[in-house]
């Protein structure tokens, strides 16, 4: 394998990791990313599922006691039940959505201006969300969530279909806005990732299974390492980070990448629809 191409895997993975769980689109990013490392052709986008794969396996590992507690009592444990409700509930707005739609979105969406917009509005409702006056948050912790509550969330989430939304960032601030706390909806944001992400690399996979191959084994390797150790370096951060700061300067974030968008796509740098 071709030592350059094993960078180009490890600097993507590291992109996924790092974007995937915080509120800035990691599409986006890895979209920029491939443009700039030439590394966006139809082997690449299978590349993107396989690296999505490792960082949700990120969040799988730092919850793993939380996961295996709710598979072991899903049988006779009531919390783990509604634990494994609310992910279900929560999911099936943006399955749902993503079936019917996902063909019509990839076709017009992906472009620079929906794109640029949809950084720029989701920067403009964080900036809305932090600046209201919430008081006490309703719900401290996701085990206090009701189907409800998972329901809302997932609509947020349905939002994110639009590209350069960001899964964790409508529902992190989706979430915030209906009533968790910062850390709650956090934590619900990661739990979600599994089966949203699980379900969108198993249908992107089996869609692309012709582009698999054998010989790339080692290129998908370092990027799911890299995406791994990248996420789950991230989550802890991220966890640290939601105890004693907002989201605003994420949103500020968002919008300096609308611009770059907008940049990019208008000097012909980067093709935004090859996502």
């Amino acid at each position: 394998m071709d030592a350059i191409l094993l960078i180009k895997a490890l600097v993507m993975g590291v992109v996924e990791g790092l974007t995937e769980f915080l509120p800035v689109s990691s599409t986006g990013h890895l979209i920029l990313a491939g443009e700039l490392l030439r590394f966006s052709d139809e082997k690449a986008k299978v590349f993107d599922v396989v690296i999505q794969t490792g960082a949700m396996l990120a969040i799988v590992w730092e919850y793993r006691a939380r996961f295996a507690g709710a598979v072991a009592g899903a049988l006779s444990d009531r919390a783990a039940q509604r634990f494994i409700l609310n992910l279900a509930v929560a999911f099936m707005p943006a399955a749902a959505l993503g079936l019917v739609f996902a063909h019509a979105i990839k076709a017009h969406l992906f472009r620079p201006i929906p794109v640029a917009l949809a950084f720029i509005v989701g920067a403009l409702v964080i900036l809305w969300v932090e600046r209201r006056d919430r008081g006490r948050a309703r719900i401290e912790r996701v085990d206090d969530m009701s189907p409800l509550d998972a329901l809302k969330v997932g609509i947020a989430q349905a939002f994110a279909l639009i590209p350069g939304t960001s899964r964790s960032g409508a529902t992190i601030i989706g979430g915030m806005l209906f009533g968790l706390s910062r850390r709650a909806a956090t934590e619900f944001s990661f739990f979600l990732a599994v089966p949203t992400l699980i379900a969108a690399g198993a249908y992107d996979a089996w869609k692309s299974r012709s582009l698999f191959s054998p010989s790339d084994l080692s290129l998908f390797g370092v990027g799911m390492l890299a995406a791994f150790v990248s996420a789950f370096l991230c989550v802890r951060w991220l966890l640290r980070y939601v105890a004693t700061h907002d989201f605003k300067p994420f949103a500020w974030y968002r919008i300096a990448f609308g611009i770059v968008v907008l940049a990019t796509a208008w000097a012909g740098w980067v093709d935004w629809s090859s996502g």
